[in-house]
């Protein structure tokens, strides 16, 4: 198996490999270009982003600044939505449903290193997929690591570390990233907290 191959089976792979590190290069140069487009240059960032991801649909929005290792591992449904800051690290497929929205500095980490000292000095990585449901918000500063899908439906509230999958129709936070509560017809009635709409 080549290097790419094994980062896609989920097996351990060497990250330097030079077919990995030119694929890494030609996404920054697009997230460079993206980055440093002036804000009127909505079509050609769209163009960019179109490029550089798996998948996209014709409705989404990325503030920049956005980083990424591959960016073909991406995809990105219907009407997505994401603030400042985000970083993917798609060394595995990231998939992320419709009607998502992501607040600002948020980090999905498909990537991982082992945890002895020894393998990790050798340069071994590995991934694991990100699956992302439809309508999801994931509020600010949150981490979601390797091997992890997140349900339909479901808030993730800011500044949580997500380790664990997280079922539908859920508020989950802390860290480690736990269900709250289920989410209730009731909440139609409120915009925040107990604030009426």
């Amino acid at each position: 198996m080549t290097e790419k191959e094994k980062m896609l089976a989920g097996k351990p792979y060497f990250a330097f490999d030079k077919v990995l590190f030119k694929e890494r290069q030609l996404a920054k140069e697009k997230v460079y270009d993206f980055n440093f487009s002036k804000p009127s240059e909505l079509d050609k960032r769209n163009t960019i982003i179109q490029s550089l991801l798996g998948k996209t649909s014709n409705s989404f929005y990325i503030e920049p600044p956005f980083r990424c290792d591959y960016g073909y591992n991406i995809e990105i449904g219907d009407n997505f939505y994401s603030n400042y800051n985000l970083i993917i690290l798609d060394c595995a497929k990231v998939t992320i449903g419709n009607n998502v929205l992501v607040g600002p500095n948020v980090s999905l980490f498909a990537a991982g290193h082992p945890i002895h000292h020894e393998v990790r000095n050798t340069e071994l990585e590995y991934a694991f997929p990100i699956t992302i449901g439809n309508n999801v918000w994931i509020g600010g500063n949150v981490v979601v690591n390797a091997d992890i899908t997140i349900g339909d439906n479901t808030v993730i509230a800011s500044g949580s570390i997500v380790t664990k999958n997280i079922p539908s129709n859920v508020i989950a936070a802390g860290n480690p990233c736990k269900v709250l509560r289920e989410i209730t017809d009731e909440d139609k009635q409120y915009y925040f907290k107990k604030l009426r709409i």
